[in-house]
């Protein structure tokens, strides 16, 4: 296959499950074309970027106050869905906000399931993942 057979990225369905294509959603976020408007957008553009691999963008989305030096991102875990079942705050006009969300996963063992609610703070018109609670 050479790259003019391959799909063109931004013509792909969003890993976060929006419903939009790459391109239209996080992906311009991922490009740091523009930062993420809403907790919501953030914690979406986040999951895509655990879904493509992607550490920098996970460390610069991260409050400095509770991110981690490193993140190892384990090669065999595949993110392949991602559900968001609660929104509190995290508008454009909010200083924090918490999106709870249930993200489905693949090893080599079987699949799997995290549930978070996830807080999110806005630091000079700038969304951060601050942490989460699991349950």
């Amino acid at each position: 296959m050479t790259a003019t057979d391959r799909p063109d990225p931004n013509s792909l369905r969003c890993p976060c499950c929006s419903g939009l294509v790459f391109g239209e959603c996080c992906g311009p976020l991922l490009s740091r074309v523009r930062p993420a408007p809403t907790a919501q957008a953030l914690m979406r553009s986040r999951f895509t970027a655990f879904a493509r691999g992607d550490r920098d963008y996970l460390l610069d989305t991260w409050h400095p106050d509770t991110r981690p030096r490193e993140l190892d991102l384990a090669d065999d875990l595949r993110w392949y869905r991602l559900d968001v079942e609660s929104v509190s705050a995290g508008t454009p006009f909010d200083s924090a906000g918490e999106v709870g969300f249930t993200a489905y996963y693949r090893t080599p063992d079987g699949p799997g399931t995290l549930h978070e609610l996830s807080r999110f703070t806005r630091v000079s018109g700038r969304w951060y993942y601050v942490d989460g609670k699991v349950g």
